[in-house]
C-alpha cells in the first residue's frame, strides 16, 4: 500500500510513535526514525529492517530550528524524499496554572509547538506534491484537561497548524490531518495509579483504553491512496470520550 514511499516519524523509538513507524513498515514503507532516545531508535530500526523494508535513523532535537536543518541533511544521504511525515515527539509536565513554573510551560511548548514547526518546515523541502502530514495532537487539546494548561495549549496548536497546513499545501495535494488521541494504554500510562485510572475510563462508555496500533492504523490509512481526499481535520480516536 506503501511501497516505494518514505516516511519519517519523531518520537519514534516507543509507544505510539514506534507502533505508527512499525505500521507504515508492514505496509511498505521505508522509514526514517527520529528519537531523543538513541538506544530505543536503533531497537526500532532493527525491527522495522525485519520486515524487509530499509529503516534509518535521525537524531536531532526537535525544539532547535538548527538540529533539524542538519537532521534533513543528514537524511538527504539516504534518500531525496520523504513521502509521509508524522510529527509525533511530544513531552508533557503537568501542573495547575497556579502552580505551574514557567519552564514547564516553556518547555511543553518548545517541544511540542515550536518542534511541529522545525520539524515540517525542513521537511516540506523534500517532500513531493501528493505527500502525507499527520500530527498527533490530544484530546487535551479539543477539550481542555485539568492540570495540563501547557499541554492541551501546546495540543491545541497542532489542530491549527493543521488545518492551516492543509489550505496552504493543498494546491500541491499535500494533505495535512491531526489525530487526537484519548486515553491510550502507554507506558505512560502503565504509570498512572489504579484507582486515578479506573475514575479515567469511568469517561469511557467501553471502559477500555486504546491500544497504540489503534492510532498507528489511522495514520496508515490517511497516508495511502485510501485518505487522499481527506484533509484539514481533526480526528479523535477515543472511544467515545467526552470531558
Amino acid at each position: 500500500m506503501l511501497k516505494r514511499k518514505t516516511a519519517l516519524v519523531t518520537g519514534s523509538g516507543r509507544g505510539i510513535g514506534k507502533a505508527i513507524a512499525l505500521d507504515l513498515a508492514r505496509n511498505g514503507a521505508n522509514i526514517i526514525l527520529n528519537d531523543i532516545e538513541v538506544t530505543t531508535a536503533e531497537e526500532t530500526a532493527k525491527e522495522i529492517n525485519a520486515l524487509g523494508v530499509t529503516a534509518h535513523t535521525a537524531f536531532a532535537d526537535i525544539s532547535d530550528f538548527d538540529s533539524c536543518v542538519k537532521m534533513i541533511e543528514e537524511i538527504k544521504a539516504h534518500t531525496d524524499h520523504i513521502d509521509i511525515l508524522v510529527n509525533n515527539a511530544g513531552i508533557l509536565l503537568d501542573n495547575t496554572i497556579a502552580k505551574m513554573s514557567s519552564e514547564e510551560w516553556n518547555k511543553v511548548i518548545n517541544v511540542n509547538v515550536n518542534g511541529l514547526f522545525n520539524v515540517t518546515k525542513n521537511v516540506l523541502e523534500v517532500m513531493p506534491d501528493g505527500g502525507s502530514i499527520i500530527n498527533i495532537s490530544s484530546v487535551s487539546g479539543v477539550c481542555g484537561n485539568y492540570g495540563q494548561v501547557n499541554y492541551a495549549t501546546s495540543k491545541a496548536g497542532v489542530v491549527g497548524f493543521t488545518k492551516t497546513l492543509n489550505k496552504e499545501l493543498g494546491r500541491r495535494n499535500i494533505t495535512a490531518n491531526a489525530i487526537a488521541p484519548g486515553f491510550i494504554k502507554t507506558e505512560m500510562t502503565d504509570k498512572v495509579p489504579q484507582d486515578i485510572l479506573e475514575r479515567m475510563l469511568l469517561l469511557v462508555p467501553s471502559r477500555k483504553m486504546g491500544t497504540v496500533d489503534d492510532i498507528a492504523g489511522m495514520v496508515t490509512f490517511l497516508a495511502s491512496d485510501k485518505g487522499r481526499y481527506i484533509s484539514g481535520q481533526c480526528i479523535r480516536i477515543d472511544g467515545g470520550l467526552m470531558f
